[in-house]
């Protein structure tokens, strides 16, 4: 088995748990911001559904430069969130599928204005920048749906709307 396989069977188990979570947002409430230094739920909603394209992309090079200032897009509607997390799951599938062992074992940097971040093996930049980032901001996501009134999905058990047991 390559290193890269569990982490894909991860990527589709923790794809459909995302899935579930961009389903409930309300698609009146994309504006809507529990906090003013917040994201709001379309920017949260829109950034979950892109993690895994573009922390893939980022890894197929050796480093990234991360950008001066960082600005969030919304989503438009509720019902572009499964398609782009659709989209972004298969082209990160493909991605990460054509990586070998030594080849997520190469390090890779983040800088930023010239001066390196982070520098760490490709594997852990997916483990880490990618899935780790991704279950921080869907958490975040049950947190803002809670707010709202909004059905909070099961994640790794029963939620207070949804028991899979």
């Amino acid at each position: 088995m390559r290193m890269i396989d569990p982490i894909l069977q991860e990527l589709a188990q923790e794809g459909a748990t995302t899935r579930k979570f961009l389903e409930q947002v309300p698609g009146d409430k994309l504006s809507w911001k529990p906090h003013e230094k917040s994201l709001s739920l379309g920017q949260l909603s829109r950034h979950i559904a892109t993690i895994p394209c573009f922390v893939a992309e980022m890894v197929k090079q050796e480093r990234f430069e991360f950008p001066e200032s960082l600005e969030f897009q919304s989503a438009e509607t509720a019902e572009e969130l499964a398609a782009t997390l659709e989209e972004g799951l298969k082209k990160a599938r493909e991605i990460l599928g054509q990586f070998d062992d030594q080849a997520l074992m190469v390090t890779w940097k983040l800088m930023k204005g010239g001066k390196e971040i982070m520098a760490l093996p490709k594997i852990v930049v997916i483990r880490s920048v990618m899935l780790n980032h991704w279950y921080h901001h869907r958490g975040q996501l049950g947190v803002y749906l809670r707010l709202l009134g909004a059905k909070v999905p099961s994640s790794y058990g029963p939620s207070a709307d949804e028991n899979p047991m």
